[in-house]
């Protein structure tokens, strides 16, 4: 066995700017829908915002590497700084649908050009001998600043006000800034060398193909729309139908009072009560199951594992609902279903694209897999307005169970799709 090579200072600097970037967008992303009901918006106007937000971010991607290539990886990070900074700040003071729609419109132009960058990085720095630890340790930053972004912006909003966040996310692009233009070195490379329009014409390539294509809409439909939905809703849901007092106490209970007080809670009107941000995301069950739940899973095939997941996600999507109307305790195993759902489809279906794509197009089809990400979290936000419209009907909870039914229902379309046109044949090597 080959002795694994040292990761560079470069890999590095792209993973620390990876956990700030994932903490001002998540921080602001998490709690929106409770920013925005404060303004006194509905769930619908929500639903279209989270729309478009998560439209741009995954269509943007599929583009990127393009520009990537001939500006470089440290300019295209500047130029997506350029756009998240001001965006962010005009948060704060522009308070009407229509610029709010618009400034999250740039927030995820922003995101979009950001995403693939630093991933990029990790894999121009990593070889044969060390890529799996790499891209572990990016995964986990990931995670890490998912889950700290949500708490941290939760407490803000409500122990300062939402300019805080605002302000505290536009810090941290600034930090990104900073570090980028100081310690970020663009990393040796194969340049991919294409144009534009031959970007969009090898896109035409991979779609040509009629029963990838079908699996791509398949994926977009049945498992990123309820994942995306499963993010849109869950804070407001948490926020607005449980009792967030007794969830203190539950969390409380187990972590003690002066974390729980400091970090996840917040004193409203002299009651003290969990804020929902901080416990509606999956980022800190990840954190710590991930490297487990892949070891069980890294040997059973593909398909099989990723319809098991999409089964126990459905099962968290029940337990959801069910928190509502019974113990609310039940939404930490909720989410924590959720979540287990997500770590063994998520990584799982997506190395099945790479190994399913013939060798010399596997990063074109792994590019298109943003297309599937795109078309699942474009639409995502009839969610949000569906619980809206539940909640006027008295039972906001129902939600949940149709979630569950999609969830289920992609189960039987991938067991349709691989019966009447047959599962791929993954490469192996």
């Amino acid at each position: 066995m080959s002795k694994r090579s040292g990761f560079p200072k470069v890999f590095w600097t792209a993973n620390i700017i990876e956990v700030l970037e994932r903490f001002a967008y998540y921080g602001i992303y998490m709690g929106f829908g409770i920013y925005l009901q404060q303004l006194g918006y509905q769930k619908d106007d929500l639903g279209i915002i989270q729309n478009i937000f998560i439209a741009v971010s995954y269509l943007l991607p599929l583009f990127s590497g393009t520009f990537a290539d001939k500006f470089g990886f440290k300019k295209m990070l500047i130029i997506a700084y350029a756009a998240y900074l001001p965006s962010i700040l005009l948060l704060i003071v522009t308070k009407t649908f229509s610029g709010i729609a618009l400034t999250m419109l740039s927030i995820g132009f922003a995101a979009g050009i950001f995403k693939p960058l630093i991933s990029a990085t990790v894999r121009a720095t990593t070889d044969s001998t060390n890529k799996t630890l790499g891209f572990g340790i990016f995964y986990a930053m990931v995670n890490l600043g998912a889950s700290f972004g949500p708490i941290v912006m939760g407490k803000l909003s409500r122990t300062i006000g939402w300019d805080s966040v605002f302000y505290v996310a536009a810090g941290t692009i600034a930090l990104m800034f900073l570090i980028t233009v100081f310690f970020y070195k663009e990393p040796k490379r194969e340049i991919e060398g294409v144009s534009l329009k031959q970007k969009f014409k090898d896109i035409g390539i991979a779609l040509s193909d009629v029963k990838f294509s079908v699996f791509i809409v398949i994926l977009g439909l049945f498992f990123w729309m309820p994942f995306w939905a499963f993010f849109n809703t869950m804070a407001v849901y948490i926020n607005d139908y449980l009792d967030t007092h007794q969830l203190f106490l539950a969390v409380k209970s187990v972590l003690g009072g002066w974390f729980t007080k400091s970090f996840l809670a917040s004193e409203i009107d002299g009651v003290w009560k969990i804020n929902a941000e901080a416990i509606s995301h999956t980022g800190y069950i990840i954190l710590i199951f991930q490297v487990l739940v892949s070891r069980i899973f890294e040997k059973r095939s593909a398909i099989p594992t990723f319809m098991l997941g999409l089964l126990i996600a459905a099962g968290g999507f029940v337990v959801l609902g069910i928190s509502v109307v019974t113990v609310p305790g039940l939404v930490f195993l909720g989410v924590f279903l959720f979540a287990i759902g997500e770590m063994i489809s998520s990584p799982r279906i997506q190395e099945y694209i790479m190994w399913i794509a013939p060798k010399e197009k596997a990063g074109l089809y792994m590019g298109t897999n943003f297309l599937a990400t795109f078309i699942g979290g474009s639409i995502a936000g009839l969610y949000t307005t569906l619980m809206g419209k539940f909640e006027e009907a008295g039972n906001p909870h129902y939600v949940m169970y149709v979630l569950a039914a999609h969830t289920i229902l992609g189960i039987v379309a991938i067991w349709i799709f691989t019966k009447s046109m047959g599962e791929f044949k993954e490469r192996t090597e």
